[in-house]
């Protein structure tokens, strides 16, 4: 948690970064964009939201093997690439490749790639991975800013997280409430959390965060489409580019998680929510610094921490 020193000499960080060379785009928001078409079948959907996961192995499959890892027929496939603007399959896949190679500086000349090292340094070498697709996601800062000041403004705001994606969502609730006035957050599904959504409405709330990690619960779809139809907006941060939960929500921000280990893990997305936060703070930087002042005061009279 930030003293209130800190928070004044990061106040306004994201707004007053100088802006540099415009990074490439990760290959994850370049597939986004390239399969974007509100006309895609359910069937496409899963084709598309399986290219964007594999990436790298699915650009060098066959027709074939790419219907059978799908679960999906070849003339499947062959539909697929012509809903998203492709004479056929193997033009297709040469703009997959393109996009692959573009991304791995090196491959097919130079000097072999050094050893990955162990399970373990595997999962961290994926998790980098994510953090530097975010970053290049991240060189437009204008959605995240004005999401950021839309939270800020909805009195109550809502945080969802439900099943494994309650830990993101009592994180980010934690520190926003450091911030923000009224911060209700739902971490059981069913009617606990329909109730939950109606009285956030009721009470003047107009925003909803929301955080879907794999695996994808049902009921947080559920929850999603109780918050729309009360008239709440939803902003999602989860793994998925495409589905059901991105197209119910207002605005979606797809980050990558760690799936190298048993159990997976959430660098990105973390970095993603530490990002909102600071939007938040920079919309309403006299309320940020009122509040945090307040709570240090809280902190010191009540020997909240251990002294360094």
């Amino acid at each position: 948690m930030p003293s209130p020193q800190q928070a004044r000499a990061q106040a306004s960080a994201i707004t007053s970064a100088k802006a540099g060379p415009e990074p490439e785009l990760s290959p994850t928001a370049q597939l986004r964009a390239l399969f974007d078409r509100p006309r895609l079948s359910p069937g496409q959907r899963r084709i598309a939201q399986y290219l964007i996961e594999h990436i790298t192995e699915a650009a060098f499959l066959s027709i074939t093997d790419l219907a059978d890892r799908v679960g999906v027929s070849q003339p499947s496939v062959t539909r697929f690439a012509s809903a998203v603007g492709f004479s056929g399959y193997p033009a297709l896949r040469e703009k997959l490749q393109s996009i692959t190679l573009g991304t791995r500086p090196g491959v097919g000349a130079g000097p072999a790639e050094e050893p990955r090292g162990n399970e373990l340094q595997a999962a961290v070498d994926a998790e980098i991975e994510n953090l530097e697709n975010l970053r290049r996601d991240l060189a437009d800062t204008d959605r995240v800013i004005e999401v950021g000041r839309a939270l800020s403004a909805s009195t109550p705001l809502t945080v969802l997280g439900l099943r494994i994606s309650v830990s993101l969502a009592e994180y980010f609730a934690y520190a926003a409430r450091r911030i923000h006035p009224d911060v209700r957050l739902v971490t059981l599904g069913g009617s606990v959390a329909y109730d939950a959504l109606l009285q956030s409405r009721e009470a003047g709330g107009t925003w909803v965060l929301a955080f879907s990690m794999p695996r994808h619960a049902q009921e947080t779809l559920t929850a999603v489409r109780v918050a729309r139809s009360a008239g709440l907006k939803v902003a999602l941060i989860t793994d998925l580019a495409l589905g059901p939960l991105v197209d119910e929500a207002d605005v979606a921000f797809a980050t990558g998680t760690g799936s190298r280990l048993v159990f997976d893990s959430y660098a990105a997305p973390g970095v993603m929510c530490a990002a909102l936060l600071q939007a938040m703070t920079d919309a309403d930087p006299e309320r940020t610094q009122a509040r945090l002042e307040d709570y240090e005061q809280v902190a010191d009279e009540h020997h909240f921490f251990l002294r360094d």
